[in-house]
Order: structure tokens, then sequence, then C-alpha cells
């Protein structure tokens, strides 16, 4: 790739940033903390339910991104995809979804390391943190793509062994060998109304707590624009991904179910805030780790920071790509010598910043951004799941061998189905009360990000008169930004050629 052009980004990514990114990207306070009020709610039995749905879920999706992103590695991934395979308007539409929703989330998790940091020094100033970490989160990635893949490697690491040790733990205090209290057994699944609580609207309420925990897995799309070796850094990273996280989750639930009961008010907790019962920091407390508090606090510090850091990354690639398309102006397309997209990423960071000073002049304002950005990792999830079938589906229709394909999604067409129809659920179970009475304020709030996305869709539909593209017209020629994959392309379909020759 020529050096000297200053569109590019660089392919810095080793196979072990892609896995501990993904992987990063799901462990969060979702798992450490609000998995306590997901028992509370659902029972222990309903909350796995829900957890191991969302799970299998997350899997197809991560599938299908990885069939896409091996046969087409670029950043911004899913709005280019959209864009090819199913509508422009649809990838366009997607694209500033995506970005304003980690740009928003950028500086929700930017404020919460303030209240996490005072949790140690009650005194500092809450702004006066966050401009911290904004400027550091800033630095980070105007480096270079290397500095926050060894970032977010090092930030992930953390979390991935605080979770190995909880479950550890966890396992022998069951048995009784920690926590000296005997063996705890699973008594706590059956107790009073356990192990199912509220019947199926719990479960799906939980639907939505487990839907956003598992949000971030979907960055191992953006990232293949920038792995050195994305045809084999991408399966092996879904591979480990999805069971890791899976068994991470799943085990975590069952270890604090059977410590905790789900009555007990302590596992009500679901933001930084409630660290001090975070149900991590419970099970830390029972075997006598008089910091376990502390430590808690600091993994989820390392936590939010790492969320932060993959937001900003995440919003300003998919600002990249849409330069390069033409859906975004064309100077956030540009990137330093570095290879890092500087004013998009400038924009992400003024964004962020705007909607920190918001959290702190005017909280409504704040509310109503951070509401504006709620579903939209959801939208994302189904807009792969779309792509992924139109892909698939035009794969076939231009003659194209299954074996044409580097890494393939399993159970075509099951999985973008059944992801496309959880999505749907989950976007639509977003405020069950609020749907039951009507409460049309609280309704605004909760779906807002619905009418925000049909806007950008039908403006973008009206302003250039675009359609759905006819199967047989889908472009499924390599990216050009990737001349080295076009090329092992070309030849295998050489080789194809070649084969069939032979057999006829």
């Amino acid at each position: 790739m020529n050096s000297n052009t200053h569109d590019e980004v660089k392919r810095e990514l080793k196979t072990r940033h892609l896995s501990m990114i993904a992987m990063g990207g799901s462990i969060g306070t979702g798992l450490f903390v609000a998995s306590g009020s997901a028992i509370s709610q659902a029972g222990p039995g309903g909350a796995l339910v829900a957890y191991i749905g969302i799970g299998i879920m997350v899997y197809f999706l991560m599938t299908s991104l990885g069939e896409m992103a091996t046969f087409l590695p670029v950043s911004g991934s899913f709005a280019t995809y959209a864009t090819r395979f199913v509508d422009p308007a649809l990838g366009f539409a997607l694209g500033w979804n995506y970005w304003f929703n980690w740009a928003i989330t950028l500086a929700v998790d930017i404020s919460t390391t303030a209240i996490i940091v005072q949790f140690w020094f009650p005194s500092w100033p809450n702004w006066a943190i966050s401009v911290f970490f904004l400027a550091l989160i800033f630095l980070i990635n105007v480096i270079s793509v290397k500095s926050f893949g060894e970032t977010e490697y090092w930030l992930a690491l953390v979390k991935v062994m605080t979770v190995i040790i909880f479950l550890v733990v966890g396992v022998l205090t069951i048995f009784g060998i920690l926590g000296g209290h005997g063996p705890v057994g699973l008594k706590n699944f059956t107790y009073k109304q356990g192990p199912f609580v509220g019947g199926i609207p719990a479960i799906l309420s939980v639907f939505v707590v487990a839907g956003f925990s598992f949000q971030g897995t979907e960055l191992i799309g953006i990232t293949a624009g920038e792995s050195a070796t994305p045809e084999k850094s991408i399966p092996k990273a879904i591979k480990q991904v999805f069971w890791r996280i899976l068994l991470f989750y799943i085990l975590a639930i069952f270890i604090i179910a059977a410590l905790i009961p789900y009555t007990s008010p302590k596992l009500l907790g679901s933001s930084a805030q409630d660290i001090a019962t975070s149900p991590f920091t419970l099970v830390f407390q029972r075997i006598g780790l008089a910091a376990a508090a502390s430590v808690m606090n600091a993994v989820i510090l390392t936590s939010v920071i790492s969320a932060a850091n993959s937001g900003m990354y995440a919003a300003t690639r998919m600002l990249w790509a849409m330069g390069k398309e033409g859906q975004a102006a064309r100077t956030f397309s540009r990137t330093s010598r570095r290879g890092v997209p500087l004013m998009a990423l400038l924009l992400t960071t003024f964004v962020g910043a705007f909607t920190l000073l918001t959290s702190i002049l005017g909280p409504h304002v704040y509310t109503l951004l951070v509401a504006a950005s709620g579903l939209t990792g959801f939208i994302a999830w189904l807009g792969i799941a779309i792509s992924h079938y139109r892909f698939r589906k035009a794969f076939y229709k231009q003659g194209y061998e299954m074996d044409q394909l580097v890494y393939k999604a399993k159970w075509f067409p099951f999985g973008p189905i059944l992801a496309m129809v959880l999505s749907i659920i989950v976007i639509v179970g977003q405020d069950i009360p609020a749907l039951k009475t009507l409460n049309w304020e609280h309704l605004s709030i909760s779906y807002m990000s619905i009418p925000l996305f049909l806007v950008l869709y039908i403006y973008y539909k009206v302003k250039y008169k675009t359609k759905v593209i006819p199967l047989e017209k889908v472009d499924l020629t390599p990216h050009k930004d990737d001349p080295d994959f076009a090329r092992k392309q070309a030849a295998k379909r050489a080789r194809n050629a070649e084969k069939q020759k032979q057999a006829h």
C-alpha cells in the first residue's frame, strides 16, 4: 500500500489485538455491575436464559460480520456493507447513527471516570477528572492505530484476568473451600420463586440488559480495515471471542446467582456509582478481601477507559469510511502520516467534549443526548444481519462458489434471520412499561434513536433517489483499499476456474 497517500489507514493490528478489542468491548460495567440487576429482575434462570439467547444471537452476528469482513476488510465496515449490499441510504443512516452513538457514549464513559475516581478522591472536581481522561484518550488515538491496539490489549487483559479470578474464587466458595461458610450449593436457584421470576416479560426486559452488555463485539468489523492479516486474524478472533465471552458471562451469572439470593437489595445496582454493591465486590468481600471495593473500582476504571478508547476509535473510523464513500465531507477521509484520520478524530473529540459540557451545565440536554444514542447499537446489529443476508444471496445469484469465501458464516440463512428477529425484539422491548401505558414522554425518550435513524435514511433516499440494489447488481469486487487482498481473491478465482476446466 502506498504510504504517501493521505487518506489510507495502516494495517498494524495483530490477531492478539483483535481478540482483545472484541472481548474488551463486551466486558464492562454490564458484567461487573448490571449483571446483578438482571438476576434480581428475572431470577437466576431467567437471567441465564436471556444471556444465553443474546449470546447465541451475538455469535451469529459475529460470524456474519466475519464472513463479510474477510471478503471485504474495510474500516467502518458495516456502513460500507449496507451501502454496497443493500441500499446506499441504509449505509448512510447506519454510519452516521453509529458515529453519533459512539461520540455520545464516549462522553458518557468519560463522565463515568469522574464518578469512579471520586470514590478515592471525593474532593477532586468532576470536570477536571473528565477533561484529563478525554485528553489521554485523544492522545492514545492520535499517535497511531498500534498505540490504540496496544493500550486496548492491556486494558482488556486486566478485565479478563479479573473475570477469571472471580470465576475461580466463586467456584471455590460454592464448594465451601473459600468463604468459611461451608458449601453453598445451588439452593439459591430454587429460593422463593426461583429459578424463574416474573415469567416471559421479565426475561424480555433482561434481554435488553444483556443486549447492552454484549454491545461492542461488533468492533471486530471496524478493526478489519487495519488488521495486518484479516483473512487469518478475524476468523481466529471470532472463534476465541465468542466462547470466552459466553463462558465469562454465563459462568459469572451462574456464580453470582448461586452465592447471592435474587431477592438481595444489593443486586439492584446498575451503574459505576453502585461499585460497593457490585456482585464482584460482594463475592470478593465474602472471602475476606478487605480491599474488594477498591480493587473492583480500579478494574471498573480500566474498563470504562477501555470503553471510551474503543468508542473514540470506532467513531473515528466510521466517519473516515463515510468520508471515503462520499457520505460525509471528504476532509474526514484525510489521514495523518501515521495513518490516523485526524479530522474525524477531532470532530469526534469535539462532540464528546460538548456532550460532557452539557452533563455539567444542563443535565436535561445530556439525558436527551444519551437517550438519542440508546438503541443505536441494536440498529447497527440489525443492519449487519440484513447486509449479510443480502451479501450471501447476491453471492449465490452471481454464480460465485462457496469455497471462494475465506471464512463462512454457519447456518445461513438461520443465523442472520435469528439476529434480525432478536434485534427487533430487543428494540421494541426497550421500554415495555411505557408501551403498556402509552406514556408518550417516556416513549419519546426510550425510542428516540428510531426516528433519528429514519430521518437520516429518508433524507438520503429522497435526496439521491436511491433504491434497494438488485442482487445481480450488488458490487462484489474486492475493496480498492486493499490491493493485496484483491490479488489473493483474483488468484483464488483463477485457481477455481482452472479446477472447473479440468473437471470438464
